[in-house]
């Protein structure tokens, strides 16, 4: 079993629920994530190029290993369909030892 500092929460927006589901798709087709949820209804602020912006979206949440993150994002920049995708890694500090394990094997090449 690895170290619980070796997991991490990813979370990305997408414009739609259709977007997410084709990210999603493709990314535990590769197995970069074990899992990942899409949770609808998400209002965004922020600001991009100069200008305050409000958008309707959808907020990904992956479950992953810490060395799959960079090929997860890679992946995701390559099916998302914004010029700056938001892609934020944040590390799993603690969590159900079986959940973990269930993971960690998740995120393992199917033999």
């Amino acid at each position: 079993m690895t170290e619980l500092t070796d997991f991490r929460v990813v979370l990305v927006t997408a414009p739609d629920a259709a977007t997410a589901r084709n990210i999603v798709r493709v990314c535990l087709d590769e197995r970069l994530a074990a899992c990942a949820n899409i949770l609808p209804g998400i209002e965004s602020h922020y600001w991009w190029k100069g200008c305050l912006e409000t958008a309707q979206e959808v907020l990904i949440i992956f479950k992953t290993s810490v060395d799959l993150v960079p090929a997860l994002q890679n992946l995701v920049l390559v099916h998302h369909p914004y010029e700056t995708p938001e892609f934020v890694s944040l590390p799993i500090t603690g969590g159900n030892p079986a959940y973990l394990h269930w993971l960690h094997n998740s995120v393992q090449p199917a033999s």
